[in-house]
C-alpha cells in the first residue's frame, strides 16, 4: 500500500522519535537532555559499552556514531523489529492516535500523477532560473540587486524570471515531451473553453518558487516588473499540488533551520507578510521565517505554525493594513489557543516592513521589534481600549460586554477562565477602585445557590463586600482625581522630588505596577533617567519628563498631591518625611494590587463552589481590606492635621 506523504509527515510529527526508540533502549542519564529532545543510548544495532547512539526529536532522526546506522521512525521499526513498512506505519499511526487511511486506488493513481506534476514544476523552476541569468533577465537582476539580494541568496531561494512572452515556458516544456494536460494541471498556462490557444500564466515577472513541506516545488509567486501591471504580485492558481490557504512560504527551510538551532535568532518561528520579507530576513540571519501567500493568515496556516512552535511570532507591517491584519490574526487564533499554544504579535515601526527595516537599520533593529512583541491578550486589550472614551456607565458596560464576548470564543475551558480573570483585573485597574466596586456589585449574582436564601451567609458576604469597597472609595488615597489615584501619584511625585529615594528603592521602582496610563508614562520617564544615569538630580529627572512630552501630566500629578494635602511627597518636604510617605504608599500599593487579585479569585471560587470554606476565605480578604482602609485613613489624616499641610 502506498501512503500519502502528508499522512506520513503528520504521524511522524505527532510522535517524538524518542518515544519509538525508547521502547527498545535505556537512555543514558548523563548525556541525555530531555528538555531539548536530545537523547543518547548504547546502540541497539551493535554491541557497545559507551553510548554512541543519538536521536533528536526536532529532526525526527537517529544516528549511531559507532556503526553509522541512521534513519527515521519507520526505518527503526523495519530494521530493528523486522516489521514491514506498512506494519511500521500502522504502529506509528496507532501511537499518534491517527486512523490509517483506507486504500483508495483512485487516490493512489492521483498520487502518482502528483509525483509526475512535481517533476514538471521542477523543470519550470530550472527554466525560470536559467532565464534570470540570461540576457533577457538583466532587468530582473538589476531589480534584485537594488533590493539588496546577493547572488548567493537568489540561488538559495531559486529565484527566476518569466520572460515577457505568451508561450516561452509552454514551448520549452513541450519540447521536453511534457504533455499539454500536465502543463495545464500544473497551472503554468491559462487555458479553457473561452481561450482558443493557451498561454503562459506568468510573463515579465520575477519568479519565487513555492516549496511544500518536503521541499518539492508546487507553485510559483510572480512579482511584476512593469509599473502598470494589473497585479504587482500573483500566485499560481489552485491545482492538484497547490492550495494557497494550506501552504506557508519557506516552511520546509524554516522548520529545518529551527531543528538546527535557529531559535536563537528570534525565539520561535516568525511569520511575516511577503516573499521579499522572508528572503531579506533570511539573508540577515533570520532563517526561521515564513509567510502566507499574499492573503490573510488561514486556520490551516496557523496550524502549520503551531506544528513548528507553541508560540509563533506574528509580525506585521507598520501601517493601517498591517494593524488590521494583526487584528484578523488575533481573532483567528483566539478560539484555538490553549495552554502551551498561543501567539505573540510584533508590530513594526510606522511605514516599515521587515525588508525595509533590516536594509536601513540592520538585523538588531528587527531583533528589537521581536523583543517588544506582545502576547495575544495584550493585543486584544489594546484593540478594544486604544483611543476609546469610557466616561459613562453605558460605554464602560459596552467595553465589558465586548471583552466577555471575546473570551467566550476560547474553546479551552481552563484558558477561557484565566482570560476572563485577566480581563476583569484589567477592567478594574483601567476604571479604578470606584469602578471596581461597581463592577463587583454588578458581577455578584445573589440568585444563585445559597445566596437565594434571604439573610443567608451569601447575602451578608455580598453586602459586607460592597460596604468595604464603598468606604475604601471614600478614602483620600484611593480617590481618583483627574483619572489618577492619589496613592499612585504620591509614589511618583515623591520619587521625582526626592531622587535619592529612587536609588534606595531601585527594585520596587523598576517593577512598579501602576494602573493609571498617564502615571505609567511618568514612570517610564523615571526609568529613562535611571538608564542614562540622570536619576540622582531632581532637575534632571524633571527635564527627562519634559523631553518625554509629559510636562502637563507631571503638573496634574503635583496638583492632585497638593489638593490631597499629601505634603511629604512635595519638593519642600524633608527627605525623611518623604521616605516615610513613599514607603507607606509603596506598601499600600502592593497590598491593594494583590488584594484586588485575591478578591476576584475568592469571588470566583465562591461562585463556583458556595462552601463555608470559600465564604470564610472571602471574609478574610475583606478584613485585610479593612486594614488597608484604616492605614490609608491614618495617613490621610496625618497629612491634614499635622500642621505642616501649609507647606504645600
Amino acid at each position: 500500500m502506498r501512503f500519502p506523504p502528508a499522512f506520513l509527515d503528520e504521524i511522524r510529527d505527532r510522535v517524538p522519535i524518542s518515544q519509538v526508540i525508547g521502547q527498545r533502549v535505556a537512555w543514558d542519564r548523563k548525556k541525555t537532555n530531555t528538555s531539548r529532545g536530545d537523547y543518547w543510548a548504547c546502540c541497539p544495532f551493535h554491541g557497545e559499552k559507551s553510548p554512541s547512539f543519538h536521536c533528536e526529536d526536532k529532526k525526527g532522526r537517529y544516528h549511531c556514531f559507532g556503526c553509522s546506522v541512521s534513519g527515521d521512525h519507520f526505518k527503526f521499526l523495519t530494521e530493528l523489529e523486522g516489521l514491514s513498512f506498512p506494519e511500521a506505519v500502522e504502529k506509528i499511526a496507532d501511537m499518534a492516535g491517527v486512523p490509517m487511511p483506507v486504500r483508495d486506488e483512485r487516490e493512489e493513481q492521483r498520487e502518482k500523477e502528483r509525483a509526475s506534476l512535481t517533476d514538471v514544476m521542477e523543470m519550470a523552476t530550472a527554466f525560470f532560473q536559467e532565464r534570470l541569468q540570461g540576457p533577457e533577465g538583466a532587468k530582473a537582476r538589476a531589480y534584485l540587486r537594488d533590493r539588496g539580494l546577493t547572488p548567493a541568496t537568489q540561488h538559495s531561494f531559486r529565484l527566476g524570471f518569466a520572460p515577457d512572452s505568451r508561450n516561452a515556458l509552454k514551448e520549452h516544456l513541450a519540447a521536453k515531451g511534457v504533455p499539454k494536460a500536465d502543463i495545464e494541471a500544473c497551472g503554468l498556462v491559462r487555458h479553457g473553453d473561452d481561450i482558443p490557444v493557451s498561454y503562459d500564466w506568468f510573463r515579465d515577472r520575477i519568479m519565487f518558487p513555492i516549496p511544500d513541506s518536503r521541499g518539492k516545488i508546487i507553485a510559483f509567486g510572480g512579482r511584476a516588473l512593469a509599473a502598470d501591471a494589473v497585479a504587482k504580485y500573483m500566485n499560481s492558481p489552485d491545482t492538484e499540488l497547490f492550495h494557497k490557504g494550506n501552504v506557508l512560504y519557506n516552511f520546509a527551510r524554516a522548520r529545518q533551520a529551527m531543528a538546527k538551532g535557529a531559535l536563537a535568532k528570534g525565539g520561535t518561528v516568525i511569520a511575516v507578510e511577503g516573499y521579499m520579507d522572508v528572503i531579506a530576513l533570511a539573508q540577515a540571519g533570520f532563517e526561521n521565517v515564513v509567510a502566507p501567500l499574499g492573503t490573510a493568515l488561514t486556520e490551516n496556516q496557523l496550524e502549520l505554525l503551531w506544528r513548528m512552535a507553541p508560540e509563533p511570532m506574528l509580525c506585521f507591517d507598520g501601517d493601517k493594513a498591517g494593524l488590521k491584519a494583526a487584528w484578523r490574526a488575533a481573532d483567528l487564533a483566539l478560539p484555538s489557543v490553549q495552554a502551551g499554544r498561543s501567539a505573540r504579535f510584533a508590530l513594526l515601526p510606522e511605514g516599515k516592513d521587515p525588508d525595509d527595516l533590516v536594509k536601513a537599520e540592520g538585523p538588531d533593529a528587527f531583533r528589537a521589534v521581536l523583543a517588544d512583541a506582545r502576547p495575544l491578550v495584550d493585543l486584544l486589550w489594546m484593540r478594544e481600549t486604544a483611543g476609546g472614551v469610557f466616561d459613562t456607565p453605558e460605554r464602560r458596560a459596552e467595553l465589558e460586554k465586548t471583552l466577555r464576548e471575546l473570551t467566550s470564543r476560547i474553546r479551552d475551558e481552563s484558558l477561557r477562565y484565566h482570560y476572563s480573570q485577566e480581563m476583569r483585573e484589567r477592567v478594574l485597574s483601567f476604571f479604578g477602585s470606584q469602578r471596581g466596586a461597581r463592577q463587583n456589585r454588578q458581577d455578584w449574582k445573589p440568585g444563585q445557590g445559597k445566596a437565594a436564601a434571604p439573610g443567608g451567609q451569601f447575602a451578608k458576604a455580598g453586602s459586607g463586600r460592597m460596604a468595604i469597597t464603598e468606604s475604601l472609595g471614600q478614602s483620600a488615597l484611593v480617590k481618583r482625581g483627574e483619572g489618577m489615584s492619589v496613592r499612585e501619584a504620591t509614589i511618583i511625585v515623591a520619587l521625582v522630588n526626592h531622587p535619592p529615594l529612587i536609588d534606595e528603592n531601585f527594585a520596587h521602582v523598576e517593577f512598579l505596577d501602576l494602573a493609571n496610563a498617564d502615571l505609567q508614562r511618568l514612570h517610564g520617564a523615571i526609568l529613562d533617567a535611571m538608564a542614562h544615569d540622570m536619576a540622582n538630580d531632581r532637575q534632571a529627572v524633571v527635564a527627562t519628563i519634559e523631553r518625554a512630552g509629559c510636562a502637563e501630566i507631571w503638573e496634574r500629578a503635583v496638583g492632585l498631591i497638593r489638593r490631597a494635602r499629601q505634603w511629604p511627597a512635595l519638593e519642600t518636604a524633608a527627605l525623611d518625611d518623604a521616605r516615610d510617605a513613599l514607603n507607606q504608599a509603596l506598601h499600600l500599593q502592593r497590598s491593594a494590587r494583590t488584594l484586588h487579585k485575591e478578591l476576584k479569585q475568592a469571588e470566583a471560587a465562591l461562585e463556583a463552589d458556595p462552601s463555608d470554606e470559600n465564604f470564610r476565605h472571602l471574609i478574610e480578604i475583606q478584613a485585610q481590606f479593612r486594614d488597608v482602609q484604616a492605614t490609608e485613613a491614618l495617613i490621610e489624616g496625618f497629612g491634614v492635621s499635622s500642621g505642616r499641610a501649609g507647606r504645600a
